[in-house]
């Protein structure tokens, strides 16, 4: 388990742009269930989610387009239920963070695992979404 310290800089850059931190499995159950569209980001202390993940995410959901309805947030070595919680959710897609998941009423319709955004920049990770939020948003 990461020390608070360490992790709530890394929280706080998803939550300062407009995601949810699910931090129980019960939330995560909730932000699931949703009706519309619903992108879920396993967020890591690792340098791909520093340099990539959490960048090109932020750059995908703002400004003009299609984006999800909702936007929210689980920390892998942190917050641990709920991160258990969300991959249940991911089948079958093995445990991978970070990662990004983009769900339509609930079910799955699209992942991004570790090996898609690790040597990919934020700007290549955000194009990848917006042409997914175009698609099923």
């Amino acid at each position: 388990m990461y020390p608070a310290q360490l992790v709530m800089p890394m929280k706080a850059e998803l939550v300062d742009a407009g995601f949810e931190d699910l931090n129980s499995p019960e939330s995560v159950d909730t932000a699931v269930k949703t009706s519309g569209t619903h992108l879920l980001v396993v967020n890591s202390v690792c340098g791909c989610a520093a340099g990539a993940a959490r960048p090109g995410v932020k750059m995908a959901v703002q400004g003009d387009g299609k984006k999800p309805s909702k936007l929210s947030t689980v920390f892998a070595g942190f917050d641990s239920e709920a991160v258990a919680q969300a991959r249940k959710y991911f089948a079958p897609y093995p445990p991978s963070s970070p990662s990004i998941a983009l769900f339509k009423d609930g079910k799955l319709v699209h992942f991004v695992e570790r090996h898609h955004i690790e040597g990919r920049s934020a700007q290549m990770i955000a194009e990848h979404l917006k042409m997914v939020f175009d698609e099923f948003c």
